[in-house]
């Protein structure tokens, strides 16, 4: 049985601000904007190239807004990514990768500043949150492990 991975649900606290982020500023698909009704929205947008979409709104979920940590983007040029990011105005911490030379640590402890020593796939990170704190991390894949 496949079990696919194609929806995430986002805590925001003012639905339009993150529609503006998430389409005009990163540049995700509107995918659907549905007020069902008075406290009941649902908004989802899709990374470009994703197959997997995000969800937030109202009424969508009972964590607090911003309190998303450690989503991911994958990209295939990390500075590319920077670059194209804070160009459309995002704050970017990065390039960076974790002093052990695996998985960046939680908090930002343990981060050396530039890309990891021989560029290794899946070793070199940056990060950014949302209007609300959700924090994402671009992380640099250029051949996938066996499987995947």
């Amino acid at each position: 049985m496949d079990l696919k991975l194609e929806v995430l649900v986002i805590p925001v606290s003012d639905v339009d601000k993150a529609k503006e982020f998430y389409i005009d500023t990163l540049g995700f698909r509107a995918d659907a904007d549905f007020p069902i009704h008075d406290g009941y929205r649902i908004v989802q947008v899709t990374p470009p190239g994703s197959a997997c979409s995000i969800i937030f709104g109202e009424g969508l979920t009972t964590l607090p807004a911003g309190s998303a940590q450690g989503l991911h983007l994958i990209v295939t040029d990390i500075e590319q990514a920077v670059k194209e990011l804070t160009g459309r105005g995002v704050a970017v911490d990065g390039p960076f990768h974790d002093s052990t030379g695996a998985f960046h640590h939680a908090g930002g402890t343990h981060r050396v500043p530039g890309v990891a020593e021989g560029r290794p796939s899946y070793g070199t990170f940056a990060s950014f949150a949302d209007p609300d704190g959700n924090e994402w991390f671009l992380q640099e894949v250029t051949v996938r492990a066996p499987g995947r």
